[in-house]
């Protein structure tokens, strides 16, 4: 138990000098009191709260309950607000910033004065980026989750946000349904405020967290709309005081064991490839070894068991009320390290003992997955001698085993002007390939890689096809597609080699992603290869281009792996 001289925050205020005066004076200028903050655990509340980020509506308002908690266990909060990162809205990718969200958040708690911190976010790149910053200052932290959105319905159909988004903009595309229903649909389908419904990114990522110890048990599946939200934010805010107190910092609990509970959470989840990105780089910060062969590994072990949007058939307000991730786990506990320790002081083993499935079709069991298709495979060839990501639980069957010839755009301008050509020369055997989308290239790896579907074949029924890319796609999407090739094509990848015409051969059993091309043709193509210039001469993304890591190694910035090694702020 660590004492209150002892604690981080009173290097600033116990001082009895002028700096230590000027400290406590600027907080009583806003009305504090001495007693406010002398002597108590300060709690850092790091919120990505936006008036554009729908995701994070309610997080200036959960805030408030997080503050209720700190108070009530007899800590001092100080809200920070920080990059917000709401998918959709910003361009060209919030994948470009995710890193600057990290840096963000280790230099927030660096250079305030606070001794541990509750972590909000919830949307795509905000959870990975929170907790990349928190785990590399490895103050104690604890991860208060968005939450998802509400249940969709349109029409009697339930509809998903982002899967069901790309389902009916391509029957809209194909004529099926009205540029009125395109419209109506619009204000239906997103019902509250929350991240997305599906097993998108969102909740992949933050029920992994879970799973790895980061969270309250069962945050993660709580409706952003729910009254028992609120209640947890509270919650989160009492246990940061009290694991400032106990030096539960990510240090002690973040280790191999962890990573290993989120692996197998990620399959059974039928989650989101952009979790393979993000993992790797989570791991990184830790200093855990993880690859991508440890992710196929796992997903060859662990069924989909979630049956949820976009591999199976329901939504997250559903899965919250069949028992959640703790349900989930449970049934898991087989495949989980369940002496792993986690932020409410309690093993994973501990937390999940007494959870209950009340619905046996959402939460599987072993002897009856969702799909035959697992969560995630990874390929490798000499199209992606570093690895390449295809998500089989949410892929066609007929394509996991395939021979065709590429088709092949540059760009992804190129891609959006040709694609609805009717004097395309493409098929549904036809392998359609875009390249230079990936963290150099297009720059920050957007979810480009699920690749429209030719207007002319829409007209026949084609709903997928194989595609092939160096960018990512939306945890919502679904289909036949090849994500994350490594090395991408901007930095000279195998992707810039590739012709149309050239045929490629992709087999998931076999984990094999090739092109018959005779080595020597590649070796000229190769010399005759020249890189694009580079697209950014200042500005933030000068500094991505020149320092982000390749997508089998997390995307993460070469000089931010690890933890420590940054001194604690002089105090003058």
């Amino acid at each position: 138990m660590v004492r209150i001289a002892d604690l981080r925050s009173q290097r600033w205020f116990a001082a009895d000098d002028m700096r230590g005066f000027a400290h406590r004076q600027r907080l009583q200028q806003m009305g504090l009191r001495r007693s406010d903050f002398m002597g108590k655990p300060v709690i850092g509340i790091i919120n990505t709260w936006s008036d554009i980020s729908p995701c994070h509506a309610h997080l200036r308002e959960r805030a408030e309950s997080v503050k209720r908690g700190i108070l009530q266990a007899g800590g001092h909060p100080i809200e920070m607000p920080a990059l917000s990162l709401g998918e959709v809205m910003v361009k060209p990718t919030t994948m470009l910033y995710r890193n600057l969200l990290a840096m963000e958040c280790e230099e927030l708690l660096r250079s305030h004065p606070v001794d541990g911190a509750v972590l909000m976010g919830g949307c795509d790149k905000t959870t990975p980026a929170l907790l990349m910053g928190a785990i590399s200052m490895d103050l104690p932290a604890i991860f208060c989750p968005a939450g998802p959105m509400l249940n969709g319905r349109w029409r009697g159909q339930i509809t998903g946000a982002g899967t069901h988004t790309k389902k009916y903009w391509e029957e809209l595309r194909a004529g099926s349904i009205t540029p009125a229903d395109w419209v109506d649909l619009e204000s239906r389908m997103t019902r509250s405020h929350g991240t997305c419904n599906t097993m998108g990114t969102a909740s992949t990522m933050t029920s992994i967290v879970e799973a790895m110890g980061f969270t309250l048990p069962g945050a993660s599946s709580i409706p952003a709309a729910d009254s028992a939200h609120m209640r947890m934010a509270l919650e989160c805010g009492e246990r940061a005081v009290a694991m400032v107190l106990e030096e539960m910092r990510p240090s002690r609990f973040l280790g191999p064991a962890a990573f290993h509970n989120g692996l197998v959470a990620y399959m059974a989840l039928g989650g989101s490839t952009n979790a393979a990105v993000h993992l790797l780089a989570l791991a990184g910060r830790a200093g855990v070894p993880l690859t991508l062969a440890d992710m196929d590994a796992q997903a060859r072990r662990t069924p989909v068991l979630a049956n949820l949007f976009p591999s199976g058939q329901h939504l997250m307000e559903d899965f919250f009320f069949a028992g959640g991730l703790p349900a989930l786990l449970r049934k898991l506990s087989g495949q989980l390290e369940l002496q792993s320790m986690t932020v409410n002081g309690k093993t994973l083993g501990e937390n999940v003992a007494g959870a209950n499935c009340h619905n046996h079709e959402i939460i599987r069991n072993v002897d009856n997955p969702v799909t035959n298709g697992s969560a995630l495979a990874v390929l490798a060839g000499n199209l992606a001698p570093d690895g390449a990501v295809i998500k089989p639980s949410a892929a066609s069957a007929r394509y996991m085993k395939h021979v065709g010839p590429a088709l092949v755009f540059d760009n992804h301008a190129e891609l959006s002007a040709r694609i609805d050509d009717p004097d395309l020369d493409v098929d549904e055997n036809t392998v359609l390939v875009l390249r230079n989308a990936g963290p150099i290239g297009a720059p920050g790896m957007p979810e480009w890689g699920n690749l429209p579907i030719p207007k002319k074949l829409l007209a026949r029924g084609i709903r997928d096809m194989v595609r092939i890319s160096d960018a990512r796609m939306s945890g919502t999407h679904y289909g036949t597609c090849v994500l994350h090739v490594a090395p991408e094509a901007a930095v000279g990848g195998p992707l810039a080699l590739l012709e149309s015409g050239d045929i490629v051969e992709l087999d998931v059993e076999q984990r094999r992603l090739h092109m018959r091309v005779p080595d020597n043709v590649l070796a000229a193509r190769k010399a005759a290869w020249r890189p694009m210039p580079k697209r950014f001469q200042r500005s933030y993304a000068l500094l991505f281009q020149e320092h982000v890591t390749q997508a089998d190694k997390g995307c993460d910035f070469d000089f931010l792996e690890g933890r420590g090694g940054v001194p604690e702020p002089a105090i003058f």
